[in-house]
């Protein structure tokens, strides 16, 4: 319940009766305590655990976005038509009316370079640079009918996380840990973490809490130097004495609560509490030293480094401790091919060599410790890419795509989906969706729907109407659901 209207409900006459200290109930506690009626009342925790709407199938969520948005179409998407129609010239019905961000004219067609081997049990196809998540097809569960309304990568972020191209809404992780709460009180229940040295296109909108109380925002941590910034004692204070101003602080907080009703300030006690419990856990869990050789083998992981691998072992840690939702960015997704390095070929080999081997690894290492069952794995981009050559790069050796909103392919595993799934269907060329068409906020409920959040009961009053991270739109995806 929004905080203002709960402070509102609070101050009824029935409530009062029932709920302050000079209600006969509290009284009589009191007296059989030899305590004071009138004593401090329990500072209320707003990240408590929270009960479902229905029966969840997932308990948390580890989100992949791989920020610049992977080709889709040289990783899951395979189309031999496209292949066998490579250096025609693009059909003027898929241009018509169209704008691109940087082609213009009439581009060429462009098969993928990659090999698409069929692999595991159900024979999904799967793009040769991916080699390790072959070993765990099974259990993804591919959607290749996404769409969004937006081309250039800020807005197309933000609208995945947040539901708005805009910034200034909360993001999918807030929502969460709002509807949800978090099962460790010694952490946050929504944690951020970076790799490739580059925020999110969106910024830290993308994990932000919006209009939310800012207790529900994305926590930052970090795999190298201090976990959490800011998070340590100033020089010349110990725990003891941190302990005191703390305390004389939440009495300061408490009074204006109190006073005021305000949810930032029940935040700002919250808050602080949490920094100081982080102290000491946030150091532990996030010091990869204490996992055996074959793990960080697995992962590819190094202490003390900074990587996606880190930071998916760190994933699955944090998980393990009880972080409801962590969201991992990882940067350099953006295949022009406007040189080497974001070329379809050796490009695209080299960075997906940073991402294939941790996220399988993450799978496996979850299945094994009975935990992917109810960890909700998702992995994408912010939208496609085009079924032809980039404009800039027409004539260059290095192939590249330009930004797509139609059509896309992301994937789920674990947290009741179904494994080793294929859902939608693309025209042969890669243009459209012709089935199962997925839009944005089709995903966003569907994903809040496995954790047992109702996406149009899951809302937030602000000036003067009720927000939801779906907006007024999706529908959940129950075909996506085991």
């Amino acid at each position: 319940m929004n905080p203002f209207t709960q402070r509102i409900q609070n101050l009824t006459r029935r409530h009062f009766l029932r709920d302050s200290n000079l209600a006969l109930g509290g009284m009589a506690l009191s007296a059989m305590a030899g305590g004071s009626a009138s004593a401090r009342s329990k500072v209320i925790n707003p990240l408590a655990p929270k009960k479902t709407h229905h029966e969840p199938k997932a308990k948390r969520v580890i989100y992949l976005h791989m920020t610049g948005s992977p080709p889709n179409l040289d990783l899951w998407d395979y189309k031999p038509e496209l292949i066998k129609r490579t250096d025609e010239d693009c059909p003027a019905e898929f241009l018509e009316g169209r704008r691109f961000a940087f082609t213009s004219g009439v581009p060429k067609l462009l098969g993928t370079p990659r090999k698409f081997p069929q692999v595991g049990k159900a024979g999904l196809r799967m793009s040769d640079a991916v080699p390790n998540l072959h070993k765990v097809s099974d259990e993804m569960c591919m959607v290749h009918s996404m769409n969004t309304d937006q081309f250039n990568h800020a807005p197309a972020e933000l609208l995945i996380y947040t539901g708005s191209p805009r910034s200034g809404r909360p993001s999918m992780g807030a929502w969460a840990t709002y509807g949800l709460g978090s099962e460790n009180a010694d952490l946050p229940g929504f944690v951020v973490l970076i790799s490739s040295g580059v925020q999110p296109n969106g910024g830290k909108n993308s994990f932000g809490s919006g209009f939310l109380p800012s207790v529900y925002q994305g926590v930052q941590c970090r795999s190298k130097g201090d976990p959490v910034l800011y998070a340590s004692d100033p020089k010349g204070m110990d725990r003891e004495m941190r302990r005191l101003s703390l305390d004389a602080l939440r009495d300061l907080n408490q009074a204006q609560a109190d006073k005021l009703g305000h949810p930032e300030t029940l935040t700002r006690i919250a808050q602080y509490e949490l920094a100081y419990r982080m102290q000491v856990s946030v150091p532990e869990v996030m010091d990869i030293t204490k996992e055996p050789k074959h793990v960080l083998d697995a992962y590819g992981a190094e202490p003390g480094a900074s990587s996606l691998a880190n930071n998916c072992l760190l994933a699955r840690r944090l998980v393990e401790q009880g972080v409801r939702f962590v969201q991992l960015f990882d940067w350099g997704w953006d295949f022009h091919g406007t040189g080497e390095g974001t070329g379809l070929t050796s490009g695209l080999t080299n960075k997906c060599a940073t991402m294939d081997k941790p996220v399988a690894a993450l799978i496996a290492d979850l299945k094994q410790r009975g935990m992917l069952e109810d960890t909700l794995i998702v992995w994408g981009g912010e939208f496609g890419r085009t079924p032809f050559r980039e404009g800039r790069t027409a004539k260059s050796k290095v192939l590249g795509r330009d930004h797509y909103p139609d059509c896309f392919t992301m994937w789920m595993a674990g947290g009741g989906v179904k494994g080793g799934y294929e859902y939608g269907q693309t025209d042969e060329l890669g243009f459209g969706v012709v089935e199962n068409k997925v839009h944005i906020h089709d995903l966003q409920a569907t994903i809040l729907h496995l954790l047992g959040m109702d996406h149009e009961k899951t809302t937030f009053r602000f000036q003067g109407r009720d927000y939801r991270l779906t907006d007024v739109h999706g529908e959940v995806v129950h075909n996506l659901i085991a």
